[in-house]
């Protein structure tokens, strides 16, 4: 039978985790009680901090040490371990503030997307990206602190257990779809060719949609990290450009990874390499004032990239291409790379366009499974959708 975890500090979360094991056990879970502390604590817990912490590369003398900061980071490296060598975990929960909350979280991310993931954080009506990460971590808000049961707690931390309890008790029924599954990216700005696409492949294949927003991307090769992807349709690679510029939907610099670790059939394209994405108008740091700015809506302002960032950004693909050695094709659409890079739109610039197809054909070491594809079409063309469709299945028969 899969098992609840519930981890935290018990040295001083020790009342609050009792209560939130006990809701969930009695909803018919097992429970497994996970301590996480770096002090001595009386709360009885079925894996002790030790046990934890032996799981440490350096054995638990690197994880109890007197510095407080060093000590949780070493608990977390020993914990991200010992929830990696269980088989039976079906769901976790844990609560805490920002030291626990960044404690357990890079456990939670390594487990398999689809294992119900709860962190109740004091952090939570914040930045929470650094907790969630590119996994389906659920992140509730305790309103008070972590510290004591009371009125509120109690209301709060029962709700967490049992939505975490719901989530292992009802079962999502399950598919009986035996198509492979893709995986794909997409913007706002690219949506006609990958909807047509999707059209184009749904019939033979699960066709799996990842919004472009840095976030993402990090999904995306997760999955594909995680063995269940047969094959990438990664039209849309715009988060590279928030990397190289500097805005606010940006890749890191694993993009790319996950398909040279995997060698899975991959069709790539320049969706979206014409922008780089801030939050509203008043956002834009004053060093791009003068750039060419287009508001996208009352959220996200976009900026044309320029000639010479185009060309870094091309050469930064390029050399990620590099690395991939299963079967790879980059598709060049010449006459436009999104909804705005059109003749007479607002992104219309040639030149730019054409430093990023330049640093590509110079940077990408061309072979027979790796290639680049010069399409005289814009990327939401029909035809420029079938292509890359015709290129997929040519590499994955």
């Amino acid at each position: 039978m899969k098992k609840a975890y519930i981890v935290g500090t018990a040295d001083t979360k020790g009342p609050e985790l009792v209560f939130v094991r006990d809701l969930i056990a009695s909803t018919g879970l097992e429970t497994v009680l996970v301590n996480v502390g770096t002090r001595d604590s009386d709360t009885p817990v079925d894996v002790t901090a030790a046990e934890v912490a032996a799981n440490h590369p350096n054995g638990p003398s690197a994880v109890f040490v007197n510095d407080r900061g060093q000590a949780v980071m070493a608990m977390s490296d020993a914990l991200l371990n010992f929830m990696q060598g269980r088989d039976d975990v079906g769901g976790i929960i844990s609560m805490g503030g920002s030291g626990g909350s960044s404690l357990v979280a890079p456990a939670m991310q390594s487990l398999e997307i689809g294992i119900p993931k709860v962190l109740v954080s004091t952090l939570a009506s914040g930045d929470v990206s650094a907790f969630v990460g590119a996994a389906d971590v659920n992140m509730f808000h305790p309103v008070t602190d972590v510290q004591g049961l009371n009125r509120v707690s109690r209301q709060l931390l029962g709700n967490a257990a049992h939505a975490l309890a719901g989530m292992m008790n009802y079962n999502v029924p399950g598919s009986a779809d035996d198509r492979e599954a893709l995986v794909m990216s997409m913007f706002g700005v690219t949506t006609a060719a990958v909807q047509a696409m999707v059209a184009d492949l749904e019939a033979d294949y699960d066709c799996l949609v990842f919004h472009a927003t840095g976030t993402g991307g990090r999904a995306m090769e997760l999955l594909v990290d995680q063995g269940s992807i047969s094959g990438a349709l990664d039209i849309t690679t715009t988060e590279v450009c928030d990397m190289i510029v500097g805005g606010v939907l940006a890749a890191d610099e694993g993009r790319f990874d996950a398909i040279a670790r995997s060698k899975i059939p991959y069709v790539g394209s320049c969706g979206a390499l014409d922008m780089v994405n801030f939050w509203a108008r008043d956002t834009v740091p004053a060093q791009f004032e003068d750039r060419n700015l287009y508001v996208h809506n009352a959220q996200i302002t976009l900026m044309r990239t320029t000639p010479e960032e185009c060309a870094k950004i091309g050469a930064w693909i390029g050399n990620k291409l590099n690395t991939c050695d299963g079967d790879v094709r980059f598709l060049l659409p010449l006459k436009g790379v999104s909804a705005l890079d059109v003749d007479g739109g607002p992104f219309w610039d040639p030149a730019a366009n054409e430093a990023l197809f330049s640093a590509l054909r110079d940077t990408v070491q061309q072979t027979d499974k790796r290639k680049l594809v010069e399409l005289d079409m814009h990327i939401n063309d029909p035809e420029f959708a079938a292509a890359a469709v015709a290129a997929f299945k040519a590499i994955k028969s």
